[in-house]
């Protein structure tokens, strides 16, 4: 399973690279719109930081606004992936980048048919939204399950990228059910380092060192 940050501080970037598991970055409007900066200059100086995809979404809600947007971002570099909303016109200019050779995100998923629909048109990625389903009482990891075994029945390339991640257990689970690839915030990412055994064993260690040192 791929590992990606989602955020748009270079900061918490930073320490992701240092960390050295981290395989790229996905960014969305309300990410961007922390830093204070554009998109164009937060995503330029990502990809001088993590040498794999960075996923930069589109603003405009039509097919020739996102392919006219997503076209000028794919620009910045070679690991941009353009994100794109799972609407009519998202999947439409899903096609048209495919055919292009340009990568894509399709986010904001939140079915099997919906998933369905992107690999047809050759999404790279799809983000199945586990967090935001859970929170209205549906199983998020069952989507990625049901996903799974569609594209596992028909053979589709489209990678599954499990996002809306909001603890540590949802990326076991998306990790055991087989997503491709987890998104998560850096203060998820921290949670997967942390066991209370692992810090009690660590105090002992430290404990019987300091003794037989005296």
């Amino acid at each position: 399973m791929q590992f990606f940050i989602d955020t748009g501080i270079i900061e918490e970037i930073n320490q992701a690279k240092e960390w050295g598991f981290v395989d790229g970055v996905t960014t969305n409007p309300s990410l961007i719109a922390q830093t204070g900066r554009s998109q164009a200059d937060v995503i330029k100086d990502i990809v001088k930081i993590i040498d794999g995809p960075i996923s930069a979404e589109v603003i405009s809600t039509d097919r020739e606004g996102m392919i006219k947007e997503g076209a000028e971002l794919a620009k910045i570099h070679d690991n941009v992936v353009i994100k794109l909303p799972l609407t009519e016109a998202g999947i439409s200019a899903c096609k048209w980048f495919s055919d292009n050779n340009i990568k894509t995100n399709v986010t904001l998923c939140f079915s099997a048919n919906q998933a369905l629909l992107a690999a047809k048109n050759g999404a790279t990625y799809i983000s199945p939204f586990v967090g935001r389903l859970d929170d209205i009482g549906v199983d998020g990891n069952g989507l990625i399950a049901e996903i799974r075994q569609v594209f596992d029945n028909y053979g589709f390339t489209t990678k599954i990228l499990a996002a809306s991640l909001r603890h540590a257990d949802h990326v076991k689970q998306s990790a055991l059910i087989g997503a491709d690839v987890a998104t998560m915030p850096f203060s998820v990412i921290k949670q997967l380092f942390k066991h209370p055994l692992t810090d009690i064993g660590l105090e002992k260690f430290l404990a019987d060192h300091a003794k037989s040192n005296k």
